[in-house]
Order: structure tokens, then C-alpha cells, then sequence
């Protein structure tokens, strides 16, 4: 009779349990479809590798909704157009912008809300559209494909065979540079040692026209007051000479006139007589070099006796 009765309140527990699941199973089906919802369209211009329908929507790293549908632009094979319905309460606004992203290093790729200024308007607001269209922003994946993908081409360009046949040329030559001067380093430590020595020398030189001009410094420092004076003594004897000629020059200025006026315009017969003259005399020492007892005695010259 007890284990009956034991049977009945257990059958009774399990009844009751499956009623409040029952219950509760209404009550959240109830729940969320008076839950309301809005829909959005992202137009992502590279590969959605990863993303799924069903794949969370987060905003600012919280959950706000899902993927409902992928599909192909008709019109643009190479953009992805997903479909994504989020609470409505959701603050999208005309600057939000979604991105690929990934909760972790494992993790599968979502859809991740961000931006939104307070005084930017909602979307829905502006865009009156049944699915309005958030604009996109490059995710960290494709800035990393990207950079990926051009550091190959340079490294492609980099290596190519020309590239190539020229390194191999280079390494070449240096191993021969390197032959060579290995072969060659006994000379080379000559050479070294020379350009030590070289150096060296320079430096005593240095020291030294260093010194000399300190020396020459020092002299011109300690002659130079004295230079200094003769100059002025000279300038002032020049100056004192120049207002002598100014006063000789003012004493004798009718003269000097006088010579200017009188004087020059005499000397010009003056010269042409003398250049007579000289030409009168230059005709005579002619003659007398030609003839001189003819021109001396008014007759020529006795004839000498030639006996046969």
C-alpha cells in the first residue's frame, strides 16, 4: 500500500513539472513574438568567409540581433548583401557602421555594430525603406588580407628573376672582394698601418699651425696699437701735405693761368720750329756722313794718284 501511494506522488511531481515547463515554454514562445524587431540591410563589398545565417548582430560588443538571409547583389556579384533584423529599440543611427569582426581567435564572424553620434539622426528616420541600408566600414580581417596581399606582389616584384640573377651576381663579387682582400692582408694592414701613421702626422701638424697662428694672433694683438699709430701719423701727414698743395695751388693760380693760357698756346710753333730744326740737322749730318770735304770746302774731294 506505501509503495502505491509512493508511485502516485511521484507520478503526481513528474505532472506538475511538465505543466510549468509546459507553462513557461508558452509564456517565452508568447514573450518573444510580442517582442518587435527591425530590419536592416549591409552591402559588404568583400568576402563574408565565416558568416552564416543565424550568425549574432552585436552593437558595441552587445547582442542585438541576427542574420536572417546572405545573398549576391543581383546587379554586383562581388558585394554580399546580408539581411539582419535588430531590436527595434536599437539606437542605429545615420553614422552607424558594421563591420566583420570575430568574438575570438576560434570564434565565428559576426556582424558588429558601431559609431552613432546623439545627435545624429536614427536611420529609419531618413531612410524610409522596409530594410534600410547601414553603411559598411573595412573590418580588421580585410585590412589585414589586404596588406597581406600587397606585401606578397612587392615581394613577388622584389624576387623576380631579374631580381634574382642580380643578388646572385652581387654575392658573387663579394665573395671575391672578400677572397681578395683575405689574400691581400698583409697589404691591407700596411695600408692600415700607413693611414695610422698618416693620421698621426696630420695631428702634429695641426698642433703645430695651430700654435703658430696662436703665436701670430698674439703678435699682431700686441703690434697692432703701434700700427695703428703710424697709420694715423701718416694719414695726418697726408692731410697735412694735401692742405699745403690746396695752398700752394691757391697762391699760384693766376701764374698757373697765366702758363695755361699764354704759355701753352706758344708752345705749339715752339714745337713745330724745333721739329724743323731737327730735321735741318738730321739733312746736314747726312751730307757730311756722305761728303764731308765737298760740303765742309765747297769742292770735291782730291782724286789719288793711281801710277800704271
Amino acid at each position: 500500500m506505501e509503495t502505491r501511494a509512493n508511485y502516485v506522488l511521484i507520478g503526481a511531481f513528474t505532472l506538475i513539472i511538465a505543466a510549468a515547463l509546459l507553462l513557461f515554454g508558452l509564456w517565452a514562445a508568447k514573450y518573444s513574438s510580442e517582442r518587435t524587431w527591425q530590419e536592416y540591410q549591409v552591402v559588404f563589398r568583400e568576402a563574408v568567409t565565416g558568416l552564416t545565417v543565424g550568425s549574432p548582430v552585436q552593437y558595441n560588443g552587445i547582442a542585438v540581433g541576427s542574420i536572417t538571409k546572405l545573398s549576391l547583389a543581383p546587379n554586383d556579384p562581388r558585394q554580399v548583401i546580408a539581411r539582419i533584423r535588430v531590436e527595434s529599440y536599437t539606437p542605429v543611427k545615420t553614422d552607424t557602421r558594421a563591420k566583420l569582426a570575430i568574438t575570438s581567435l576560434t570564434g565565428p564572424t559576426i556582424i558588429q555594430l558601431s559609431g552613432g553620434t546623439p545627435q545624429a539622426p536614427t536611420l529609419t528616420s531618413v531612410d524610409t525603406r522596409e530594410a534600410p541600408v547601414i553603411q559598411t566600414a573595412p573590418s580588421a580581417l580585410q585590412n589585414i588580407t589586404d596588406t597581406a596581399n600587397r606585401i606578397v606582389e612587392r615581394l613577388d616584384q622584389a624576387l623576380s628573376d631579374k631580381n634574382v640573377a642580380s643578388i646572385t651576381t652581387t654575392l658573387a663579387n663579394l665573395e671575391t672582394m672578400s677572397n681578395s682582400l683575405a689574400s691581400r692582408e698583409d697589404g691591407l694592414e700596411s695600408l692600415i698601418t700607413s693611414a695610422r701613421d698618416a693620421a698621426q702626422n696630420l695631428d702634429k701638424t695641426l698642433v703645430t699651425t695651430n700654435g703658430a697662428i696662436e703665436r701670430l694672433d698674439k703678435n699682431l694683438v700686441q703690434e697692432l696699437p703701434g700700427i695703428l699709430d703710424k697709420l694715423e701719423t701718416t694719414l695726418a701727414k697726408l692731410d697735412s701735405a694735401a692742405g699745403n698743395a690746396d695752398a700752394i695751388l691757391g697762391e699760384n693760380r693766376a701764374a698757373i693761368n697765366s702758363f695755361a693760357s699764354d704759355g701753352l698756346g706758344q708752345l705749339g710753333p715752339t714745337l713745330t720750329e724745333l721739329r724743323g730744326l731737327v730735321r735741318d740737322l738730321r739733312r746736314v749730318s747726312d751730307r757730311l756722313e756722305g761728303n764731308p770735304a765737298r760740303y765742309l770746302l765747297g769742292r770735291d774731294a782730291p782724286k789719288e794718284f793711281d801710277p800704271k
